[in-house]
């Protein structure tokens, strides 16, 4: 007979082995629970928000659709069919549209890149700068270019040099924060790697932040490019230029058939404008 002693494994409880589990599913149930009551809250906000506006803006249904039909009326009745005799007028302001959101594109882009590689903390030579940048990016931005094309054409006078400008002083606050955005969203390894290898700002500019900035530079300088046109026939209705001045000029004399072929060049201009830069995005990136 054996004189080894027996040894007897006991099997883990289950209140042992489910605990973790249990309170795991505990703390999922309570994560659920605020998460239900954060949304009810929230929805709760947006209702109180939306009424409350609806309320102050004086919104009636009843107003919207008897509003909408007299505006169907006065487009078919007034503004169709478009004079297509005027085709040969508007060649001209078109092309003080494509002249303005082009070289508007060009001034904003060209300062915000300065501006935004000053701004972002990552790349910045001093903080100082970069407070500054961000500062003036802020400020342009908050200025929007209707109304720097009213100041302009005060200081100016009237044509598309004032749309111009005022292209360029409203797209440097967009693009100077969408460009250090993107700079400080950039792979911050990568950027200490070429760091370390002793390279200096320009070098490291060059091999590790452009690379990673160019899809987001071209992108964003595109798409300024395409609403450069909305804006420039905004900016023509305060007599900055363009397709929008002879709009505002027919609206005046009640030519409204004259301002709906405006309106479609209008349109036919900013289709292609998005044609070109679709297939500049296709072949840059």
């Amino acid at each position: 007979m054996s004189l080894a002693p027996s040894l007897k494994v006991e099997p883990p409880s289950s209140q042992t082995s489910r605990a973790p589990s249990d309170r795991m599913y505990e703390e999922y149930i309570r994560r659920k629970k605020l998460l239900d009551r954060n949304k009810f809250i929230i929805f709760g906000v947006i209702a109180a928000l939306t009424i409350w506006s609806l309320w102050g803006t004086g919104f009636q249904l009843i107003s919207l659709v008897i509003g909408t039909y007299n505006m169907f009326v006065f487009l078919v009745t007034d503004f169709f069919p478009p004079d297509v005799t005027v085709i040969g007028k508007l060649i001209g302001p078109a092309l003080d549209t494509l002249y303005m959101s082009y070289v508007g594109m060009v001034i904003s882009v060209v300062l915000s890149l300065i501006l935004g590689v000053l701004a972002a903390k990552n790349i910045s030579p001093n903080i100082v700068l970069a407070k500054i940048s961000q500062a003036v990016t802020a400020f342009l931005r908050s200025v929007p270019a209707v109304v720097w094309g009213i100041l302009l054409v005060a200081s100016i006078g009237l044509g598309p040099l004032t749309g111009t400008i005022a292209i360029g002083l409203s797209g440097i606050g967009i693009l100077g924060k969408a460009y250090a955005e993107a700079l400080e969203s950039i792979d911050s390894d990568q950027l200490e790697g070429v760091r370390a290898t002793g390279a200096n700002w320009f070098q490291v500019m060059g091999q590790a932040v452009w690379p990673q900035f160019k899809a987001s530079f071209v992108s964003w300088s595109l798409y300024k490019l395409d609403m450069n046109i909305r804006e420039a026939a905004i900016l023509g209705l305060v007599g900055a230029g363009g397709l929008g001045y002879y709009l505002q000029g027919s609206l005046k004399l009640f030519q409204y058939k004259e301002a709906a072929m405006s309106i479609l060049m209008i349109f036919a201009l900013i289709l292609l404008v998005e044609f070109i830069t679709a297939k500049l995005r296709e072949r840059i990136l």
